[in-house]
């Protein structure tokens, strides 16, 4: 996504078949491979859990977290995404819908965490969509907020004390990670903000 008011025009079913050529995205070197799964071992529940990932695209976090023994939900608005993710578990214990990240389609479900990258800051409306998401969490379950600002002619994306600032009235003291330094999770050196907020639900 580039913009806020250019994320709904991008095609994303047509993204998908170039989508896991991001580094991040598929994460399809071994050392970015062994970063993220590095990270959602900090990020996820200890013990195995539920979790919900939104806007998952292809699944390749999802597919991290499930190898790590989680039972795993992915929602993606894209059709040709959840194709491609479920064409990818090979036996682990995830499922992948299509539907909305802002309002995903799990009904009565309930998640020991709900993870989220790169989607929050192109929500219209991200206070309402954490307050939804805190609602689809079991007590003592935690929001994994991946996100960032990006370009400096004209930046885009969610700020972290912004994003911190809107998890106040719903969320415990909250954890700020800051990923801009570390190269392998990019697969090469950034300079934009990129970050993680860990932030657990009473």
């Amino acid at each position: 996504m580039t913009s806020v008011n250019t994320a709904g025009a991008v095609d994303w079913d047509a993204q998908a078949a170039v989508f896991d050529e991001q580094p991040d995205h598929g994460l399809r070197d071994p050392a970015v491979r062994r970063a993220w799964a590095q990270r959602l071992r900090g990020w996820l529940p200890g013990r195995a859990g539920d979790v919900l990932d939104l806007g998952c695209g292809t699944g390749s976090l999802s597919l991290l977290a499930a190898e790590q023994g989680h039972r795993v939900t992915g929602v993606d608005l894209s059709p040709a995404m959840v194709r491609r993710a479920r064409e990818k578990p090979a036996g682990r214990d995830a499922v992948f819908l299509v539907g909305d990240a802002a309002a995903p389609p799990v009904g009565e479900q309930r998640f020991d965490a709900v993870l989220v990258r790169h989607v929050l800051w192109a929500l219209p409306d991200p206070a309402r969509a954490l307050r939804h998401w805190s609602g689809l969490l079991r007590p003592g379950g935690r929001l994994v907020l991946v996100e960032g600002v990006w370009g400096s002619a004209d930046p885009v994306g969610i700020p972290a004390e912004r994003l911190t600032a809107l998890l106040a009235p719903i969320a415990g003291p909250v954890r700020v990670e800051r990923l801009s330094d570390d190269a392998s999770l990019w697969g090469g050196p950034v300079t934009d903000e990129r970050y993680a907020v860990l932030a657990p639900v009473p």
